[in-house]
């Protein structure tokens, strides 16, 4: 039953959100940055106010960190593997999921409320590590910036991440003495603001507009390795550790259904900065959204075998 619920508010919401951007090419644009500085902040507040400030938070932050530390020396050092996936965007790709915009809707859908915190605190986790060993990843050695600028940028990156919006702005209301009431407030708008959220995810999806037959074969074809890295390896990966330390059932879920987001947008913000391996970036975030349709759901039925 979940599932259906799951289906029947991501479908929709993509649907709409490609139609838009198939027959309003920048409307995008006009909405994600509103969206990203204001909406999704806004979001996250009160999601974190309504699951609460507590430990778990960072619990699965620091498990994030492991499961994608893994992953990614997986993927640097390990002769057979790196040979998988030489292109180091298709790396990041298949490390990092689009946690917000996607996982988080997922966990609302599918999982108690009491899941979330460690749902977001994935996500806090990630957008850390993206932005930080991103741009390095990708970055010509001739071109690496100096010590000084890079940490500025970093630190710039940082707090002008969603996530890291909404926690600050969760300590601020929870320390004030309207806490409840604000809570209550907030709730709603975080609602619609995911919805939002969806729809431009589903903007991103008018690349298939572009795209023929012979193209999108091409294509799958060069991000295969990546496509199943990041919806089957990376889950993998976090079942595996949340096993190991006998982490509770529902806590376990929410981690591998994070894990098993699809490619995180952020992939392709990097790759366009970088202008390396645009197209692939390109066809990873879509290609991997259209099937997180399908293996997120396999996902969770695996889970509660």
């Amino acid at each position: 039953m979940e599932i259906i619920f799951l289906l029947a508010e991501l479908i929709p919401c993509l649907l709409i959100g490609y139609l838009l951007g198939r027959f309003k090419k920048d409307f995008s644009l006009t909405i994600s940055r509103p969206l990203m500085n204001y909406g999704i902040p806004i979001s996250l507040m009160g999601i974190l106010l309504k699951s609460g400030l507590e430990f778990p938070l960072i619990q699965s932050a620091a498990l994030a960190l492991v499961a994608i530390g893994f992953l990614m020396t997986l993927l640097n050092c390990l002769p057979g593997i790196k040979n998988l996936i030489p292109n180091r965007s298709l790396q990041l790709g298949s490390a990092f999921g689009n946690t917000g915009y996607f996982g988080i809707p997922v966990s609302l859908a599918l999982l108690p409320n009491h899941a979330l915190i460690y749902s977001i605190g994935f996500d806090l986790g990630a957008t850390l590590v993206i932005w930080s060993i991103g741009p390095i990843l990708l970055t010509d050695p001739s071109k690496v910036l100096s010590s000084n600028r890079y940490w500025q940028n970093f630190i710039k990156a940082i707090f002008r991440s969603p996530a890291v919006k909404g926690l600050i702005g969760a300590l601020i209301v929870h320390s004030s003495p309207w806490n409840e009431q604000l809570t209550a407030l907030l709730w709603i708008p975080s609602r619609v603001v995911i919805v939002l959220a969806l729809v431009i995810v589903g903007m991103r999806l008018s690349w298939l507009r572009k795209a023929n037959l012979s193209r999108i074969k091409i294509q799958i074809a060069s991000i295969k390795n990546a496509l199943i890295m990041k919806l089957v390896g990376l889950p993998v990966i976090m079942l595996i550790i949340s096993s190991a330390i006998r982490l509770p059932n529902v806590v376990r879920e929410a981690l591998v259904l994070q894990s098993a987001a699809p490619t995180a947008i952020s992939v392709l913000l990097i790759s366009q900065a970088a202008s390396r391996d645009e197209e692939d970036a390109t066809s990873l975030v879509v290609l991997s959204t259209i099937i997180a349709l399908i293996s997120i759901p396999a996902w969770l039925m695996i889970l509660r075998l």
